[in-house]
């Protein structure tokens, strides 16, 4: 939970290029790295790691579709939503955008695209509901063996 006034907080301006990510107040400026105009993603933008080459890809998808992460009003914080972190996260809801003609920006905002452009518009590109994110994490239920940390 966020504490304080929203307004004050500093955007994350992100170098698509550079992998990098630069928490500022104001107008985009050029990257320190490379010189290209950073991106103002917003406020509640969850940054991937540097490392992770097929999230930066995702990211740039994203940011290029126009989506950005702002708080929703200026009051409060309401957290970073929903964003495709895979590669075919993102085509997914791009080809149902292309489909249904809704805006890109808004279906990759959307956990399941499916309800916005009509039911079964995402399952049916999966086979037998794989690919499906789960709710309950993998290592649930499963025994840890080794020393207590």
């Amino acid at each position: 939970m966020a504490f304080g006034n929203p307004a004050t907080y500093r955007s994350h301006h992100v170098c698509v290029r550079c992998r990098s990510s630069y928490k500022r107040n104001g107008a985009p400026a050029p990257c320190p790295g490379c010189g290209e105009r950073l991106v103002d993603a917003g406020v509640c933008l969850a940054v991937p790691a540097r490392r992770d080459r097929k999230g930066w890809r995702a990211l740039a998808a994203v940011l290029d579709a126009g989506l950005r992460f702002h708080p929703a009003c200026g009051c409060c914080y309401s957290g970073p939503g929903y964003r495709p972190r895979t590669v075919p996260e993102v085509r997914e809801r791009l080809t149902v955008a292309a489909r249904s003609g809704l805006p890109p920006a808004q279906l990759l905002a959307l956990a399941d695209p499916a309800g916005a452009a009509g039911a079964g518009a995402v399952g049916s590109a999966r086979a037998g509901g794989r690919g499906v994110s789960r709710s309950v994490p993998r290592t649930a239920g499963r025994v840890r063996r080794g020393p207590a940390r």
